[in-house]
């Protein structure tokens, strides 16, 4: 593992009890950062934290980040428990069943729009002037491929994900000379447990585009990451970086 450097900063990782906001958690604490790891999911909150605890400065907050006054509730908590946030990444979201657009019921299509999308607007509005006060800040969100190619049969997890691409590069600009830098990933599939949320068939399409033939890592996804909430990463905002094993072509 190479070493980032992330000593006295404070990050914040939405969904972060699983899967690749997990990972990530751990390899911010591995850095050096103090870490807020933010979900809905009380009880796998009380059964990580204690663990991520074992790595570092940890605290879990319960938020739905669909609800502006539980994402509030959880910057305080954050504050509260470190004085600042520095780092956050954007990662909690759901896949949705595997349906052609017009079998989608509109409940479902609008339960992604509003984890996956609005989610992370919420979250950058209650963090940001916080950010901005303290002139600096790193956000890290985390897109998908399928916002990029719009995967058949996903029309919402896609188009969610497209929004946060452009979501990532407004807010970049809007934060260019404040000392705040916005970017996210794009990865492919990656080996967690919202596979299991997808059929079978769905999995064996979106392996077939990856022309390493492999799924990634959640470490991949976690490496990535932490470079991105580091002060290397310097010149780069309103960017989207590629996780997807050869399969994105621009």
């Amino acid at each position: 593992m190479n070493k980032i450097d992330l000593v006295g900063r404070t990050a914040v990782v939405t969904g972060g009890v699983r899967g690749i906001g997990l990972a990530i958690a751990e390899r911010l604490l591995a850095s050096g950062a103090n870490v807020c790891v933010w979900d809905r999911d009380l009880a796998a909150l009380d059964q990580v934290v204690p663990e991520l605890l074992k790595l570092g400065k940890a605290h879990g907050a319960q938020v739905d980040i669909t609800r502006a006054e539980s994402v509030e509730h959880g910057v305080k908590s954050a504050i509260n428990s470190f004085g600042k946030i520095d780092i956050l990444v954007n990662n909690a979201g759901i896949a949705g069943s595997t349906r052609k657009l017009w079998e989608l019921p509109p409940d479902e299509w609008r339960q992604v729009i509003e984890i996956d999308l609005i989610g992370v607007y919420l979250c950058c509005r209650a963090v940001v002037p916080h950010m901005i006060e303290n002139k600096y800040g790193r956000i890290v969100n985390i897109a998908s491929i399928a916002g990029k190619e719009g995967n058949p049969n996903a029309s919402h997890y896609s188009a969610a994900k497209a929004g946060v691409i452009a979501l990532t590069k407004s807010l970049g600009k809007e934060l260019a000379q404040l000392g705040i830098l916005v970017n996210c990933i794009t990865p492919a599939v990656i080996e967690t447990d919202i596979l299991k949320q997808v059929t079978q068939q769905h999995i064996d399409y979106m392996l077939s585009k990856i022309p390493m033939g492999r799924f990634g890592k959640k470490e991949e996804a976690a490496a990535m990451a932490a470079w991105l909430c580091s002060e290397d990463c310097s010149f780069t905002t309103g960017s989207t970086f590629d996780l997807s094993g050869g399969r994105a072509t621009y």
